[in-house]
This record gives C-alpha cells, structure tokens and sequence, in this order.
C-alpha cells in the first residue's frame, strides 16, 4: 500500500508543477497560495515519513526505528552525506534492537 501512496504522492506533485509550466501565462495565482503549493508536497512527504516511522501496519513500530530516523534527520539537518545518514540511520536501528530494544 506504500507505494501506491508514494506513487500518487508523485504523480500528484508532478501534475501540480505541470499545470504551473502549461497555465503561467493563462493563471495568476496569489504570492501567498504559491508558497502554500511548494509546501504542500513537503508536507505530504513529511506525514508520510512519520507515519512510516511511528507505525507498522497499525501498531506501533517500537522505540528503535524513530531513534534511528531523529538521529538521521540530526545528521542530515548538519548536512552529512547521504550515505552517512543511511548508515546512521541503519546502525542505530540495528544496534537497539540488537540490544533488546522493540
């Protein structure tokens, strides 16, 4: 079911920006609704991401995975490489519940 989600989220943002590139000179659009556009995907992404994180089909997901994505987030908000916040990610995931963490 995630990827028919991240699926329409994709489509959804990419008709979005298409309609702004075929309507620009038809359209006038408000400078506030537009900053409200580019921020809706963001959005969606971001509730996406904390349901994914929090919850396993409809239970929680346990105390492992949510440090593993605020530790990665910590890494990449100081602008390490993406490899770098995979691995962080990864490893403190691994290593709680290696050590009993659920």
């Amino acid at each position: 079911m995630t990827g028919w989600v991240v699926g329409a989220l994709a489509g959804g943002t990419y008709l979005i920006r298409l309609s702004g590139l075929v309507l620009r000179e038809r359209l006038r659009v408000l400078d506030r609704f537009s900053r409200l556009f580019d921020l809706s995907a963001l959005v969606l992404i971001a509730a996406l991401t904390a349901s994914i994180t929090v919850f396993e089909g409809e239970v929680f997901a346990g105390w492992a995975r949510p440090a593993g994505v605020l530790l990665a987030a910590i890494a990449a908000w100081c602008k390490a490489p993406l490899v770098v916040v995979i691995v962080i990610a990864a490893g403190v995931t691994a290593g709680l519940r290696a050590l009993g963490v659920p």
